[in-house]
């Protein structure tokens, strides 16, 4: 504890998902001790990150995109148990496995300059003074909700993605599902069985790739990206570049009529939506599979929007102050981009550790 009341250490990781353990990982490969010169803080109750979050009829085998963690491969999970529950158990052996002592449940209330050149990390644990911040907050609890005229008018059920029960809730009921990414064709696949009727909602005609997502167009859509975090803009998520893979379940749910997709309602009457053209459509339900933003507002006081309204990087390193890394943001929101990115974080961090004592 320093005279300013807070503890000192090296680097704060603010957030124990993919990125977050993957940096905490590459820290002690780097000889970086855990509670003496790194700590790991996360608000959820267990491990697990995001994922322990998601619902129960998302079973491990319906997953794609799930990467494993550096140094330690996921084996042997039964695909028919539920994603949260195979991932959940996964984060918490490698966590065992590594020592990455992760402190949780702590809330992280504020990220601001501090003393010394050092960042001040304010959180529900006491503060912590900080030569270098790798901020792995993703994205999960920050759910994306549109507004439409009508909407608090509504006298059915709205809810998201994020709070999503599966598919059982919704029988005999008219649902209205709005979003046209991997989560949205999920629920309307799921829920079709079950509902008296399903509706599907998007912006932007849903794009369907054929054939497999190849590395180069993977590196491709991560430079696309990519390109929107350096130029400051907010990110997008990849799926919005890539498509959604055209598998045999979405084909056959498009040939039964669930994936047809109808332009987005202009707006919410009290029973359903409406379009200015006339059209109704009656519901009990909508459900928002509209995504989510990135989980950032407790580095609000160090000022590091851009003008366009995101967080202008360059790799991982923010670009107004060299010592905050973002892992798990824009291009490193995937499973294994969140890998990359926590070992290259770490590498950036330890030049600018060894920088600053050379300056010493």
């Amino acid at each position: 504890m320093n005279s300013f009341g807070a503890q000192d250490v090296d680097v704060v990781v603010i957030g124990a998902g993919q990125a977050g353990l993957s940096g905490a990982y590459h820290l002690r490969r780097a000889g970086f001790e855990p509670d003496r010169d790194f700590v790991v803080l996360d608000h959820a109750p267990r491990a697990g990150g995001a994922w322990q979050f998601r619902w129960p009829s998302l079973t491990y085998g319906k997953v794609h995109g799930m990467h494993a963690l550096p140094g330690m491969e996921l084996t042997g999970a039964d695909p028919a148990r539920p994603s949260s529950e195979v991932i959940g158990e996964y984060f918490t052996d490698y966590e065992d496995a590594f020592g990455l002592r992760v402190h949780r449940p702590v809330d992280v209330s504020a990220v601001r300059e501090g003393e010394g050149g050092r960042l001040r990390v304010e959180t529900s644990e006491g503060v912590y003074a900080t030569r270098a911040l790798l901020n792995a907050t993703g994205t999960w609890d920050r759910p994306f909700w549109p507004r439409y005229p009508g909407q608090e008018t509504f006298r059915g059920r709205q809810l998201h993605t994020a709070n999503y029960p599966g598919p059982e809730e919704f029988a005999g009921q008219r649902v209205v599902v709005v979003g046209g990414g991997a989560s949205g064709t999920q629920h309307l696949m799921e829920i079709a069985d079950y509902a008296a009727a399903t509706t599907w909602v998007t912006r932007r005609p849903p794009v369907f790739r054929e054939g497999p997502f190849t590395e180069e167009w993977g590196r491709a859509a991560v430079a696309m990206v990519e390109e929107r975090v350096r130029q400051g803009l907010p990110p997008k998520s990849v799926v919005s570049v890539t498509g959604l893979p055209l598998n045999d379940a979405i084909r056959a749910a498009r040939a039964s009529g669930v994936l047809d997709r109808l332009p987005m309602f202009d707006r919410i009457t009290p029973s359903g939506v409406a379009w200015d053209d006339g059209r109704v459509v009656d519901a009990d339900v909508i459900l928002w599979a509209t995504g989510f933003r990135p989980v950032i507002d407790h580095l609000a006081p160090l000022r590091l929007r851009a003008p366009g309204g995101g967080i202008e990087i360059d790799g991982t390193r923010a670009v107004r102050d060299e010592r905050v890394h973002l892992v798990g943001y824009g291009p490193s929101a995937s499973t294994i981009g969140a890998n990359r990115a926590g070992r290259a974080a770490v590498r950036e961090i330890r030049k600018l550790l060894a920088s600053s004592l050379e300056v010493r």
